[in-house]
């Protein structure tokens, strides 16, 4: 390993600036986090989506127990995960845009209830319903456990990750016959 470009010093504004630094190195997958239900709605977009466990199937994600996400999916019980495709830039955009709130976010995007009534975005690589398993509540987000109510599984394999503070499209070229099959799961 080279020399660090980056030492820790006692500043905490400046080490909160180094860890945001040290983070951007690790790339991944975006989602979306929607919650609510009929028109009080709201998601946002999310690298911090995780499985924790497949046997029962449980997935972690962590938010800031600010966001207005938090406030709904802790109400309600439920929330969404988006998982999104390498074409959905721009949907990503428009969950991360502070200046956009609740279901200002879901204007031109296609969406629909799920069987809780949490919104689902149509066209991501894997949608999921999640009831609210567990909230663990540390710092400034919620770490919350998700069991799974149902999901829906696309057959297209293009993805997006973001990293070093950009989005990156990563392109499957088995995504060129995904019109042409069924879709690989889905389950009610």
């Amino acid at each position: 390993m080279g020399k660090s470009d980056i030492h820790l010093v006692t500043d905490n504004d400046e080490i909160e600036h180094q860890f945001r630094a040290v983070m951007r190195r690790l790339a991944g997958g975006v989602s979306i986090i929607t919650a609510g239900r009929d028109e009080d709605i709201t998601g946002m977009t999310v690298t911090s989506l995780t499985s924790l466990s497949a046997s029962p199937p449980r997935l972690l994600v962590s938010v800031n127990r600010q966001a207005s996400s938090f406030a709904l999916i802790e109400r309600h019980g439920i929330f969404g995960v988006n998982i999104l495709g390498s074409d959905q830039q721009e949907l990503a955009s428009r969950f991360s845009n502070g200046r956009l709130k609740g279901p200002l976010r879901f204007d031109s995007a296609p969406w629909s209830a799920g069987t809780s009534g949490v919104p689902l975005l149509g066209n991501s690589l894997a949608t999921i319903e999640c009831r609210v398993e567990e909230i663990i509540e540390r710092y400034s987000h919620g770490i919350i456990v998700g069991s799974l109510l149902s999901f829906d599984l696309s057959p297209q394999l293009s993805g997006l990750v973001y990293w070093n503070g950009q989005y990156i499209e990563i392109k499957h070229e088995l995504d060129l016959l995904w019109e042409n099959t069924i879709p690989l799961a889905h389950v009610r």
